[in-house]
């Protein structure tokens, strides 16, 4: 079966979506790409996150979305996640949740905004939303590299969440940590205005977050 430690990983990820309370049902899902292949590691669309397993995951062509492995139709998402990775060489993988705080801000068309550490940290920016495209199709990948540039969240107008990272886990982390942000900052905007952290203390805060977050070894 090929992919086995890449599938491995997008399963234990797309668990993750539900422990979290990022989806319901059989909303969302996560993916991972091989480079060296250009193959992609999806889920299969429409199947409870409980059935899923390494082994029932989909295995699809990154150029046309062909199906390399797997016996199941793979997720409506699939032209998004793959026009994605097209044009961000440098994501390995990707999280799309539906998750409510965050949604909240998709729904009215609205950022969220740069007002808390830890989002900044991970992200470097505000989360922006995209216009209103047809979900599901390559339309609203185009939207999400449109207004993340170069960064790893976007809200999908009057949709959901997308997030990227370096790999499946990285895509989840982000999202996790999109969501808290976003439900934080419902909860603060209840008690007044928020502000957002000058730009050059963002900057600062991320690269800082970079270079000094987690055990490094090499010191």
């Amino acid at each position: 079966m090929l992919h086995m430690k890449l599938r491995e990983e997008v399963w234990a990820m797309n668990q993750q979506l539900p422990k979290n309370n990022l989806v319901v049902w059989t909303g969302g899902n996560v993916s991972g790409i091989d480079r060296e292949s250009g193959q992609v590691v999806i889920k299969p669309s429409g199947v409870l996150f409980d059935q899923l397993t390494p082994e029932n995951l989909i295995v699809v062509k990154v150029e046309d979305g062909e199906v390399v492995e797997g016996d199941l139709k793979p997720s409506v998402e699939t032209p998004t996640h793959l026009f994605i990775y097209k044009h961000r060489p440098d994501v390995g993988g990707i999280a799309h949740t539906h998750s409510p705080y965050a949604t909240s801000f998709a729904a009215l068309g609205r950022p969220i905004p740069a007002a808390l550490t830890p989002m900044v940290h991970l992200l470097g920016s505000n989360v922006p939303c995209t216009a209103y495209v047809h979900p599901g199709h390559e339309e609203t990948g185009r939207a999400v590299v449109e207004v993340c540039e170069k960064g790893y969240a976007a809200l999908a107008k009057q949709h959901g969440v997308f997030t990227m990272g370096a790999t499946p886990t990285e895509a989840v982390k982000v999202a996790v940590t999109v969501e808290e942000a976003a439900k934080t900052i419902h909860l603060a905007l209840q008690l007044g205005s928020i502000e957002e952290i000058p730009p050059e203390e963002i900057e600062r805060s991320f690269a800082y977050y970079k270079t000094e977050y987690g055990q490094h070894h090499d010191k």
